[in-house]
């Protein structure tokens, strides 16, 4: 029987949303004023095509561009667009594989062979959806991934990569870190949700917090500066070990303050697919 790393992919990201509490993010218990359940629901169907497509063998900046745009023409807005940046490589390892568990070598080869028309695909990929992301330094203006297909020639002019124009942002940005670090946060993960014996649910719930607790969220860190993002980092430590209700009340705060770690939310869909190829336990 031919695995189906499409579908472990869109049910990541299902199951992602589905685990609660995972606090300041949207799940089945809480909304965002901008934001709902339904549209993440939405999100991770329109997403489909894009995995199919990297299944498929689509080159990666493609089948990203489609993940994208399916994800905003069915949410009507970004819901998951760090995530798929994670889980399209990685299901484009997968189905190298025969049994269709990916491994840290088979990303790094995707990784590894993406090419500047990958990075075109990745340009695109912004006109779909209004990413947050900060400004490039002053020598790359005309690299600036918010001009979309304007700043094409531009990367084009100087054979740029998608892992290039990806791992670039590492230092900032948690997504474009497990890029250039091999998936590191990734694997980890998912060898715990796993082996894991509590309820998945649960298990994704406490990798989230354990996740956010180890690395500050670099979407929180963006929107709301370093200091919160260390603040918020250093509470999840502290909780643990926490009761859920506990953990409960702290997610009702972050929503109510707009503090969204949605980094770590995307780490952990990424953990979600891997620990899908080997089976995780339900």
């Amino acid at each position: 029987m031919t695995h189906d790393a499409a579908g472990d992919a869109q049910l990541a990201l299902l199951l992602e949303l589905a685990a609660t509490p995972k606090p300041g993010n949207v799940d089945r218990e809480r909304d965002h004023p901008d934001l709902r359940f339904e549209q993440f629901l939405a999100g991770a169907v329109g997403a489909r095509r894009g995995f199919d497509a990297a299944a498929a063998g689509a080159p990666v900046g493609d089948a990203f561009e489609t993940a994208v745009a399916g994800m905003a023409a069915r949410a009507r807005d970004n819901t998951q667009f760090g995530a798929l940046l994670l889980l399209v490589p990685l299901v484009a390892a997968a189905a190298t594989g025969d049994d269709g568990e990916v491994t840290p070598a088979a990303v790094a080869d995707v990784i590894d062979a993406t090419t500047v028309e990958d990075a075109a695909g990745f340009y695109r990929a912004f006109e779909h959806v209004d990413v947050r992301v900060g400004a490039p330094p002053d020598d790359c203006d005309a690299l600036d991934v918010r001009r979309g297909r304007d700043a094409i020639p531009a990367l084009r002019s100087r054979e740029l990569t998608l892992a290039e124009a990806v791992t670039a942002g590492a230092p900032t940005d948690g997504v474009a870190r497990e890029w250039a670090d091999g998936f590191e946060r990734t694997f980890d993960a998912a060898e715990a949700l796993r082996t894991g014996t509590a309820p998945l649910p649960e298990r994704v719930s406490r990798t989230f917090l354990r996740l956010l607790a180890a690395d500050p969220d670099g979407l929180v860190a963006a929107r709301h500066g370093d200091a919160v993002a260390e603040r918020v980092s250093d509470r999840a430590a502290a909780l643990a070990d926490a009761d859920r209700s506990v953990i409960d009340a702290w997610a009702d705060d972050l929503v109510d303050a707009g503090i969204n770690p949605g980094t770590t939310a995307d780490v952990v869909a990424a953990a979600l697919f891997v620990a899908l190829s080997r089976g995780v336990r339900e």
